[in-house]
């Protein structure tokens, strides 16, 4: 019998000054069973760095089907009619992930993380330096280490 994912409930309240957004958000996150705990803060932590986008277009961030889906975005911000204006992906996907989420996506943003990053960027990097809407957003290890230590399924933060 296949496991089942682990449901969190998160309420994630976001002051962002730098681009005067500041939300309260009620979260429900699916964690795959073969999801980490800190792929899943990862996740988390691109939601609260994107969400400032809300208040510029009308539609809505949310997080994809996770793992058992390849081929969609961890994370997406989407308008209404459907468009996808930032795929967001956590790890480390390989080129052809991120050329196709490219080809689809006014923006893509790569949330790398765990200790190989280094040794994965000087192989993807070169092969992925044309796509001009990719950003990197790399967040330290350590800190996503620590972050993960603190998952409760009814922690408030």
């Amino acid at each position: 019998m296949a496991l089942s994912a682990t449901v969190f409930k998160v309420e994630l309240g976001i002051s962002d000054v730098d681009h005067g957004y500041y939300a309260d958000h009620a979260l429900t996150v699916a964690r795959h069973p073969s999801e980490t705990d800190e792929r899943m803060v990862v996740r988390l932590l691109a939601f609260g760095l994107r969400a400032h986008r809300l208040s510029d277009v009308d539609g809505e961030l949310a997080f994809g089907p996770g793992l058992s889906t390849p081929g969609v975005p961890d994370l997406r911000l989407a308008d209404y009619t459907g468009r996808i204006l930032e795929w967001i992906n956590v790890g480390q996907p390989d080129e052809r992930a991120l050329g196709k989420a490219a080809s689809q996506a006014e923006q893509v943003l790569l949330f790398p993380f765990a200790a190989g990053v280094a040794t994965w960027w000087r192989t993807a990097g070169p092969k992925v330096a044309g796509l001009s809407n990719l950003s990197v957003v790399q967040i330290p290890h350590a800190a996503v280490q620590q972050l993960a230590q603190t998952v409760d399924r009814s922690r408030r933060r």
